[in-house]
């Protein structure tokens, strides 16, 4: 018998981060860099080294919002199932980093990226649906879960320019930010992405190279207008 979950949206509230919470997300990162590593530009095996207060620290970051796909299994699958066999799992993740300055934000012209003209400014990253609960709109959902707080969370600016990065042969990826309003405006290189999703440390010491130099990602944007 297969499977029905009932599935959940949330922000991990910093004030609310407690040692359980810093686990479930462990487990999930980890479980994540396991099934699919170039999803990311990090690696389980740096990641699995990291202390417990690590994993706490990465959630109270000031500058970093973390959400999160739950999944509940729902009781028509059987009767029989017990409260603990019933407990939410989670199995997606999405974060956001900002507000960004504008010196931070900012990019070489050849990018193609425009200077920002005053707007809140964010960049979206690791977006990442376990591969069993794909194919049923949970990324489109959290991405909103986090676009909704944007436009939300404060009422000014009024403007609020959301920023992402990805591989242009990750033709679904792709397709689900243009359904929600991203719109190209550009290509980055490797160690431009590193740098704005907050992995500047993993570049080496010479980054000349084609690998990280080539301009071959997309840079998608939204602009959001509160009120």
């Amino acid at each position: 018998m297969s499977t029905d979950y009932e599935y959940s949206f949330f922000r991990i509230a910093k004030e609310d981060v407690t040692a359980s919470t810093a686990q479930k997300y462990k487990q999930l990162r980890l479980h994540a860099l396991s099934v699919a590593p170039t999803s990311f530009s990090s690696t389980y095996e740096i990641e699995s080294a990291f202390a417990d207060t690590e994993w706490i620290n990465r959630l109270t970051a000031t500058g970093k919002e973390t959400f999160i796909c739950a999944a509940t299994p729902t009781q028509n699958n059987d009767p029989s199932d017990s409260q603990s066999s019933l407990a939410s799992t989670w199995i997606g993740q999405l974060t956001l980093r900002g507000p960004q300055s504008p010196s931070d934000f900012a990019l070489p012209p050849e990018s193609g990226q425009k200077s920002p003209t005053g707007e809140e400014l964010w960049q979206m990253l690791s977006l990442f649906t376990l591969p069993e609960h794909c194919g049923r709109g949970l990324g489109k959902k959290l991405c909103q879960e986090a676009l909704n707080y944007l436009a939300s969370y404060k009422v000014s600016p009024r403007e609020v320019l959301v920023r992402l990065m990805v591989k242009p042969e990750n033709h679904a990826t792709v397709s689900l930010y243009r359904g929600l309003g991203f719109a190209e405006v550009g290509k980055c290189t490797l160690a431009e992405a590193l740098v704005a999703n907050g992995d500047g440390h993993l570049l080496p010491g010479d980054v000349s190279g084609e690998k990280y130099s080539a301009r071959s990602g997309l840079i998608m944007v939204l602009g959001i207008r509160r009120g």
